[in-house]
């Protein structure tokens, strides 16, 4: 799947745009909207998913969780190993903190800025017919066009494609996850900036936006996203660490030059500062739970590889699920 880590990398901005998503009618993918019982038995019986790293240093143990940013009401309530996890830690680390209101406003002000960018490549009128296409086929309102960088709109779709499959980015890890450390009374933080994740979709030039959603379209068109999501999101859940190990093998997204170094910017490029802020944190004397996407934590770059160059020593973690 060509460009998905772009769209992996901002799965999470999707939660507050699906909130603009069109009524549900009998062409539609059901809309996330579980109840009070609903959410009660997704607790009974939590169950432990994704991947846990125990990473440490000076006498402290700190973490390392893989997350997934599209999800099933089910994997809301963590399981007794990643919630004892997080409840030894003093800091819960994000991507981005979505459970702190200011930040998610920055986030709707500057996709607007973006989309309203004079500077912006214009997009062209056959990728704009495409575009209108996938969200009509999304039941997204046609408002969307005009309030989001095409890029980010190509993204948001590719996200909600998830929900015919029952996986939603309303059911998104991370956010409950930062909810959860609230109640906790835990400190929560961000590990980057919404300015930073923005700007991983911009392209410099009308080529690059051209061939990025052109590829993100085709994905779409072709049938491709929600096979990769399901990989991806089954892989997670059953924790199933050598399949995404060998994400750049099968997901078709590192064929050529631009795309392998799209990649790179996307994954390992951002991996060394979440490390260096994460060391940061647990040097200033606070034990640390950092839950990013799943993919973070694998690769040549991957965050514990990182750690452990820093001198922490790395343990993975076997859940019991």
């Amino acid at each position: 799947m060509r460009r998905v880590a772009r769209w992996l990398a901002l799965l999470g901005a999707a939660l507050a745009l699906q909130a603009h998503a069109q009524p549900p009618t009998a062409d539609c993918p059901p809309t996330a909207a579980p109840g009070a019982e609903a959410l009660a038995r997704a607790g009974e019986q939590p169950r432990d998913r994704g991947f846990l790293w125990r990473i440490r240093k000076d006498g402290r143990s700190s973490w390392l969780y893989g997350t997934i940013h599209v999800g099933r009401l089910e994997w809301l309530v963590p399981g007794p190993q990643v919630s004892q996890a997080l409840r030894d830690s003093d800091v819960a680390a994000f991507e981005l903190d979505f459970s702190d209101s200011s930040l998610l406003q920055r986030l709707q002000e500057g996709l607007a800025a973006a989309a309203r960018d004079p500077a912006a490549p214009a997009l062209p009128e056959d990728l704009a017919l495409r575009l209108r296409r996938q969200l009509e086929l999304a039941c997204a309102p046609m408002a969307l066009e005009q309030a989001l960088p095409p890029e980010m709109l190509g993204a948001t779709l590719a996200v909600m494609a998830g929900r015919r499959d029952g996986l939603d980015a309303h059911y998104a890890i991370d956010p409950a996850l930062a909810q959860w450390a609230r109640r906790e009374g835990k400190e929560v933080v961000s590990l980057e900036t919404p300015e930073q994740q923005i700007g991983l979709m911009r392209s410099s030039s009308a080529s690059e936006l051209r061939e990025n959603l052109d590829r993100m379209l085709r994905d779409l068109e072709q049938g491709r996203v929600r096979p990769l999501l399901r990989r991806v999101a089954g892989a997670w859940e059953q924790g199933r660490a050598a399949e995404l190990a060998g994400y750049r093998r099968w997901c078709d997204c590192a064929r050529t030059p631009q795309e392998r170094k799209a990649l790179k910017a996307l994954l390992d490029d951002r991996n060394g500062p979440m490390a260096e802020r994460i060391d940061a944190l647990h040097r200033g004397g606070k034990t640390v739970f950092a839950a990013v996407g799943s993919l973070h934590l694998f690769g040549p770059a991957a965050l514990p590889k990182l750690m452990a160059a820093r001198g922490y020593q790395v343990t993975r973690v076997e859940l019991q699920r």
